[in-house]
């Protein structure tokens, strides 16, 4: 490219930035948005550094745009949830600047009389832009969304697995719902943790409200009563339904350790 074509790529640059203030209030005026005085600050701010990479990004190398681009989608995402706005709409905030910026390329080219073959290149490299800026918006959206949806999961399967302290040294953990082989490995984590840092020394699993029991999740739990007593303390079960019981005997499944129609019965005895 020569040195003329890259003095007129540099004035698109710095026509565009020029007019950044007011390319970011049309598009506050297009959305027509009713946000907070805040949320309307940083989102003007965040229009304008967007303007300014789609500026820069004619002068200046694609490597260099699109590395920017990468750590622009990060921090557009964490302002985007901070704001409370969805993909869609940091989507159409990207896109809408697509034509006005190409009428501003479109002008100056005729302004320049640059070449047909000039202006295409151009205008080429200014969409692939746009569209890597909706790339690395949707790939850091999608990974900090799952990385809130592993985030919630971690944080059900604690409370799924609560522990209950009945006495100074005698604790509980009621097990509801279906037992699978996921749920039953968090069990051993959150039972050996939790019933060491309170400090017990008996801790009752009461299967009451589990529908079922297959070899599987009653070899892990076989598992987690072992754990539990190579730390000094010692495991109950209670609760075990009588038709659970029945399937656990047609299956040859055996508990190894005492166990009690109920949970009363267990807390009884052990206190």
């Amino acid at each position: 490219m020569t040195i003329k074509i890259e003095e007129h790529l540099q004035q698109i640059t710095e026509r565009i930035i020029a007019q950044k203030p007011l390319l970011a209030e049309k598009r506050h005026i297009a959305a027509n948005q009713s946000y907070t005085n805040k949320t309307q600050v940083d989102i003007k701010l965040w229009r304008e550094k967007l303007i300014n990479i789609y500026a820069q990004s004619i002068s200046t190398s694609e490597e260099h745009t699109f590395e920017t681009l990468q750590e622009w989608g990060k921090e557009t995402v964490n302002l985007w949830a901070n704001l409370n706005l969805n993909l869609e709409t940091a989507i159409e905030e990207v896109r809408y600047y697509r034509s006005l910026i190409g009428e501003i390329i479109k002008k100056t080219a005729n302004d320049f009389a640059l070449s047909i073959d000039v202006f295409y290149d151009i205008i080429s490299k200014f969409d692939a832009v746009v569209d890597r800026a909706v790339y690395w918006l949707s790939m850091s959206y999608s990974k900090q969304f799952n990385q809130r949806i592993l985030s919630a999961e971690s944080a059900a399967e604690e409370l799924s697995i609560p522990i209950v302290r009945i006495t100074e040294k005698l604790g509980v953990i009621p097990l509801i719902g279906i037992m699978d082989t996921n749920r039953a490995q968090k069990l051993m984590h959150v039972s050996i943790t939790s019933a060491s840092n309170l400090e017990l020394e008996h801790i009752i699993f009461d299967l009451s409200g589990v529908p079922i029991i297959d070899t599987m999740v009653a070899k892990q739990l076989f598992d987690v009563i072992e754990a539990l007593q190579l730390v000094g303390i010692s495991a109950k079960i209670s609760g075990i339904r009588p038709e659970i019981a029945q399937t656990m005997v047609s299956l040859g499944v055996s508990f190894k350790v005492k166990t009690y129609s109920s949970l009363h019965l267990a807390v009884k005895e052990i206190q």
